[in-house]
């Protein structure tokens, strides 16, 4: 078996006796002849085999001998021991004996998933996976496979999924916090209360409806499921009126750059952004497209967009430009309003009126940055005045692009618009975070508006209703089952006790 030989410090201190050499393979004390048995001077042979485990779990060998080769004088060959025969008595059968049969131990196979964590570098990762796909029985993981096993065993719902996906996409603190909040399953919690309690109104009123007549069921059952109904409608209804809070903190509030040409909406985007993301130009009519940036500011999202200057223009290219510039102040969350303070009137109805030629009607918050303001005569005191004013004025700052003068005044407005729009994601109730939520819930809370009108009218349609209601709730957390309708019946009333 080769010349290699450990000594044992692991045996030496259990008798305090000179140690002996380990087999090369197994690791336990080598025998000193071939056939002989095992001599371990200090150590007594019933402790070794506590150690070590009796001879018949290894087949009448110790696990270091050689297959063939003859037993040692010392430990002879014992037969199993018999089954006791079983006592007689009123039993028909005799009682089995469980003892395990001698021979080598079964090896349990257990399925395993190992998971490989690798560093950034691309040449190596291309280099593992190269690799790792030229061994046999193993693959790379499909994306989100794990997270898949997790929900099929129960350990997460479909709210905490999504809740993990944007943990991991999460750019700003915010939205971490949102994204943790969510993946410790609070939102699933809110809606598994919402629909245990449709699922026992539900029941009710399946049970009234079988079982009223034969006085199983109390009449006040029905008026018990006509307030849950209601109660549950209004707190659906109020958590859809949220002011979509979750979503724009988990996609970024959208917020539009506009104004007339040549104002200096592109050099602030660039101001914000800190770099050179769009073109500078004192040409009127340079930014054709929308240029978009994603920023932190405050700790809250922001997707800022650069728009063309809004005019009655000539060029087909820079109408296309405008016409986009208004589609977007459309569909914005936000607008920054950009005017030359050079060129506007220093009084709160002419700014107003400026204003007021830029925004569609239904305009969304808005805040006024007066632009140029190292242009101004004497600081621009008369026009920083009537920017306090307030109503009818939003939320205005006077700025120079050139210099960066009313910087920090601008973001800190722009901050505090943001955590207006987005809310706290730490405070109050869980939002909603996907817009599919919003179309489950909305879809819910029909069905229970319906259930009011079909309850006059025949009580199975009422109750097909709840059903419904209770599969679009389910359909969010991923648990649909009717089981649990049943539990409730048999719970609740003990029919057929």
């Amino acid at each position: 078996m080769g010349g290699l030989q450990i000594l044992a410090p692991s045996l030496a201190h259990l008798g305090g006796a000179e140690r002996e050499p380990l087999h090369p393979f197994s690791g336990l004390p080598a025998p000193s002849q071939v056939g002989a048995a095992p001599v371990h001077r200090g150590v007594g042979g019933h402790h070794l085999r506590r150690l070590l485990g009796t001879r018949a779990l290894w087949g009448g060998r110790y696990p270091y001998q050689r297959t063939g080769q003859p037993r040692g004088p010392a430990e002879p060959h014992r037969a199993p021991r018999a089954a006791p025969t079983p006592r007689p008595g009123p039993a028909t059968h005799p009682r089995p004996h469980h003892r395990r049969a001698p021979g080598p131990r079964p090896r349990r196979l257990v399925r395993r998933s190992p998971e490989f964590h690798r560093g950034g570098l691309r040449r190596a990762a291309r280099a593992r996976r190269a690799g790792s796909g030229r061994l046999p029985g193993l693959r790379p993981a499909e994306p989100g496979e794990f997270t898949r096993r997790a929900f099929r065993r129960g350990k997460l719902d479909l709210t905490a999924v999504e809740g993990l996906g944007d943990l991991i996409r999460a750019e700003t603190e915010a939205q971490r916090r949102q994204a943790l909040r969510q993946m410790e399953g609070e939102l699933g919690r809110l809606y598994q209360r919402w629909s245990e309690t449709l699922t026992q109104a539900l029941a009710h009123l399946e049970a009234y409806i079988d079982f009223s007549e034969d006085d199983n069921v109390e009449e006040e059952v029905l008026s018990q499921v006509d307030a849950t109904v209601r109660e549950l409608e209004q707190e659906v209804g109020a958590h859809l009126q949220d002011g979509r809070r979750g979503e724009l903190l988990r996609g970024g509030v959208h917020a539009v750059i506009a104004g007339p040409p040549n104002v200096g909406k592109s050099s602030l985007l660039n101001l914000l952004c800190q770099r050179p993301a769009a073109i500078v130009s004192p040409v009127a009519g340079t930014t054709r497209d929308v240029v978009e940036v994603a920023l932190n500011v405050g700790g809250y999202p922001l997707v800022l967009s650069d728009t063309a200057g809004l005019r009655d223009a000539t060029d087909p290219v820079e109408q296309e430009g405008v016409s986009r510039a208004r589609d977007r102040l459309q569909q914005a969350d936000l607008v920054l309003a950009v005017l030359d303070a050079a060129a506007v009137p220093a009084e709160p109805a002419g700014l107003g009126a400026a204003l007021g030629s830029l925004l569609p009607p239904a305009a969304p918050p808005c805040i006024l940055v007066l632009n140029k303001a190292d242009l101004l005569q004497g600081g621009g005191g008369t026009l920083r005045d009537a920017c306090t004013q307030g109503d009818p004025l939003p939320p205005a700052a006077l700025l120079s692009c050139k210099t960066g003068e009313g910087l920090d005044h601008l973001l800190e407005l722009l901050a505090r618009q943001l955590a207006r729009l987005c809310g706290d994601p730490l405070a109050g109730s869980p939002s909603l975070t996907q817009s599919r939520h919003s179309l489950h819930l909305g879809d819910c809370v029909t069905a229970l508006a319906r259930y009011s009108r079909e309850r006059r009218q025949d009580l199975g349609l009422a109750a097909e209703q709840l059903r419904l209601a209770r599969r679009h709730l389910g359909r969010i957390t991923g648990h649909v089952g009717a089981e649990d309708v049943l539990d409730i019946i048999f719970r609740d009333f003990c029919v057929g006790k």
